[in-house]
């Protein structure tokens, strides 16, 4: 990269990150991310709050800074004591840094869902640069992910503007999903608390930060903002797919990026994977069949190899769309012969209908509708089809999962599963999966058809499967990608600083 002549650091800062602590996606990207860019000799480091739920035997900690004290300023005369920094590092693969704060973090059970959440992403925010200010080792580029570190670009801009310690870092802002922006529904705003991005930001603990929005604040004073999938930046700048803020995403066009997620090809390995009851690899595709003649019977469904089986591995809301099956499901199951399982949790509405689904086709269908750690990677190995007809979806993850166990994506073309599944062209033999346009339950039935048609073709199908096996989507090209992102972090700081 033309602007590192030594190796480049970085510091992610996010709310969760795994294996500490992972709630969704966000914390498989905070630990699979910074891994892979350390493999490129990239000084990559993760800061994210200590949690009282973290396992301290597993990831024993050490001191790295004592009694961190915020700096005063005139919004915050008083400054806040944090604690302390701790440190885990792990085989110079993983180097984690761990905010402390008894109040905030680790007297809380969970990550998310307080009432003063904004308080604590705010402290997340101004801990790591204070942190940072007091050690030695300073990072070329902070990484905010998502809106709960959205106002560390804010503060960078503001606060920390002239401090010599701090002014040359470049910031980069990485959305992974707009519909997400503050501890509050955006939707729902009045116009006397609406907050622009550019007043200044209130004091620590003040009640205004409830209605602050850290994604818009996190977009308006970022170097660069990247998203999780090409196709997504390009659709976050409509209307359709902006969520209010689609004007400032177009003013920052020339510094909005997208970067598709990747996977962890060596943990995603069906040729490895434990929990299969049949390992196998491109070559030997055919030994599925044993692990789904294992899948339905754990799920009590009748074994017939003539019949596909479909999965749903997903958190089960109206993001993920299966809301379109409320209509397509019933004349489907009456008249097709096919199997579904569904594992997930989410609204109740949509779990109570696929509890019901289960109930009226006890043949076809079967709901395992708790979260289950072992059970994606078996649905993943013996399931036919994975269904992910998602509204919207900045990246996706499970269908580049499935696709890595042979599994064909049933998606449609939007975000991150546009820009990861091809459509099926049976004249040609190419595609990876099943892809449909139109957001309507006709669109989905259709294509299930499809599906089911093209599945009484056996080396048609194996075609479609050895290919999506064959797709790169490892961390290892995501990561050359994010060099250049924050290249031009670099750039773009260095001129905004020269225009000052």
């Amino acid at each position: 990269m033309k602007f590192f002549s030594k190796p480049l650091k970085v510091l992610f800062v996010a709310s969760e990150a795994g294996p500490f602590m992972k709630v969704g996606g966000l914390g498989e990207v905070m630990h699979s991310l910074p891994k892979a860019l350390r493999a490129q000799g990239v000084d990559a480091r993760v800061m994210v709050p200590r949690y009282a739920a973290m396992d301290a035997s597993r990831f024993p900690l050490v001191m790295e800074r004592e009694g961190l004290m915020l700096a005063r300023t005139e919004e915050d005369p008083q400054g806040l004591f944090v604690s302390n920094v701790l440190r885990y590092e792990e085989k110079r693969q993983t180097v984690a840094y761990f905010l402390e704060n008894m109040e905030y973090y680790e007297k809380r059970a969970n990550v998310y869902g307080y009432a003063d959440d904004a308080a604590r992403w705010a402290l997340l925010s101004k801990g790591t640069l204070e942190f940072v200010r007091q050690s030695d080792w300073k990072p070329d580029v902070i990484v905010s992910a998502d809106w709960q570190a959205g106002l560390i670009p804010n503060y960078l801009h503001t606060t920390y503007q002239e401090d010599p310690l701090l002014k040359g870092i470049a910031t980069a802002f990485s959305i992974h999903n707009l519909s997400y922006q503050g501890s509050f529904d955006h939707h729902f705003v009045s116009e006397m608390d609406y907050d622009s991005g550019s007043a200044a930001i209130p004091p620590l603990g003040d009640e205004r930060f409830s209605k602050m929005n850290f994604m818009r604040r996190g977009i308006r004073y970022a170097d660069v903002i990247n998203t999780v999938s090409p196709t997504y930046a390009q659709e976050i700048t409509t209307p359709e797919y902006g969520e209010l803020l689609d004007d400032l995403l177009r003013e920052r066009r020339s510094r909005l990026f997208g970067i598709l997620n990747g996977i962890d090809r060596d943990s995603y390995d069906p040729a490895t994977d434990p929990r299969l009851e049949a390992r196998y690899d491109a070559k030997t595709v055919s030994r599925r069949a044993e692990n789904r003649t294992a899948l339905r019977r754990k799920f009590n469904l009748p074994d017939d190899p003539t019949v596909p089986l479909l999965g749903i591995v997903s958190r089960l809301t109206d993001q993920k769309g299966f809301g379109l099956l409320l209509d397509a499901a019933h004349p489907l199951l009456a008249n097709f012969k096919f199997q579904l399982i569904v594992l997930g949790s989410g609204d109740p509405n949509l779990m109570s209908f696929f509890r019901d689904l289960a109930e009226r086709y006890p043949q076809q269908v079967a709901a395992h509708l708790t979260y289950d750690e072992a059970l994606p990677r078996m649905i993943y190995g013996g399931a036919d089809a994975i269904l992910i007809p998602s509204r919207f979806e900045p990246s996706g993850l499970t269908q580049m999962e499935a696709m890595r166990y042979g599994a064909i994506p049933i998606v449609r073309k939007t975000g991150g599963l546009a820009d990861s599944v091809l459509d099926y062209a049976p004249e040609a033999q190419t595609g990876t999966g099943f892809v449909f346009e139109k957001f309507d339950h006709h669109a989905l039935f259709g294509t299930i058809v499809r599906v089911l048609e093209t599945y009484r073709y056996p080396d048609a199908w194996k075609g479609i499967q050895r290919r999506g096996m064959a797709a790169d989507f490892s961390w290892l090209k995501s990561a050359e990608e994010y060099l250049r992102l924050f290249d031009r972090a670099v750039e773009f700081h260095a001129r905004s600083a020269e225009q000052r």
